[in-house]
């Protein structure tokens, strides 16, 4: 039965990179996800099914349209394996539950923040504000992933709302110091990651996310692969260590602890 479970899972993560991979084309230029349906950009044919069947389709035309022959981007092979991994993972991890499905949501709006930066280098308002407006309702009503605070009424904790201030402020401080040097849409994005998060998951995400980040720019500065004043986006980084702080958070924090007072 487990086997079935993570195998729709997976075709469900499958299906829905596709959907994603959509978004990321259209939302960066202003365009509705909605209409028109699926097409090639290069000659406007619109796709049938058959070329629309995740990752054997892009294997199957070798990486290019069937109609015009122009590349496909890898992209959006890697956007359609790496959810349908996610997807069978969170089940793992949580079972099937509220939780499971609060995750799901929660990667695939990160997945899709973490590839449009990536690209294009920008945090999109509409993806990151009706985020925040979502993690915001989850919060009134469920008390989130973390086990530190108690419920402050039916269901509610201040969980979420203080790791979203946390986030946002701990974010703000750098934007401002480094004129320019740090976008706002990385500041958004930490309030959200922090009511995603809550407190003090929110302070495992962001430490995940600097070190990472941090890591691969001297690689890169070492390797002379960027220079000094090269931009290199921060949010996927961001993004990074709130899917681990989503997953593993609570280990971590429990292992700091155990640590702390074996000390």
């Amino acid at each position: 039965m487990d086997s079935i479970i993570y195998t729709a899972f997976t075709l469900l993560g499958l299906a829905v990179g596709s959907f994603l991979n959509l978004c990321m084309d259209r939302l960066p230029m202003g365009n509705s996800i909605v209409r028109p349906g699926s097409h090639c950009d290069a000659c406007g044919q619109q796709l049938k099914p058959v070329d629309l069947v995740p990752v054997l389709s892009y294997i199957w035309l070798k990486g290019r349209c069937r109609y015009c022959h122009t590349g496909i981007p890898v992209r959006v092979l890697i956007v359609e394996m790496v959810t349908g991994a996610f997807f069978p993972l969170l089940v793992w991890n949580y079972g099937l539950n509220l939780e499971l499905a609060v995750a799901l949501i929660y990667v695939c709006i990160f997945l899709l923040i973490f590839f449009i930066d990536l690209e294009y280098k920008l945090i999109l308002n509409v993806v990151v504000l009706p985020a925040i407006a979502v993690a915001l309702a989850f919060s009134f009503f469920w008390s989130g992933f973390d086990e530190f605070w108690p419920e402050i009424g039916p269901g509610i904790t201040l969980s979420g709302m203080l790791g979203g201030a946390a986030g946002f402020t701990l974010m703000l401080l750098p934007y401002l110091i480094s004129r320019g040097g740090m976008g706002a849409g990385d500041v958004k994005l930490a309030g959200l990651i922090g009511m995603v998060n809550g407190f003090p998951l929110v302070l495992v995400a962001l430490f995940c996310g600097i070190v990472a980040g941090g890591t691969l720019a001297l690689i890169l500065l070492l390797a002379r692969t960027v220079g000094r004043k090269d931009a290199i986006p921060f949010g996927p980084f961001l993004v990074l260590g709130s899917i681990v702080s989503l997953i593993w958070g609570d280990g971590i924090i429990s292992w700091y602890h155990s640590s702390l007072i074996s000390i």
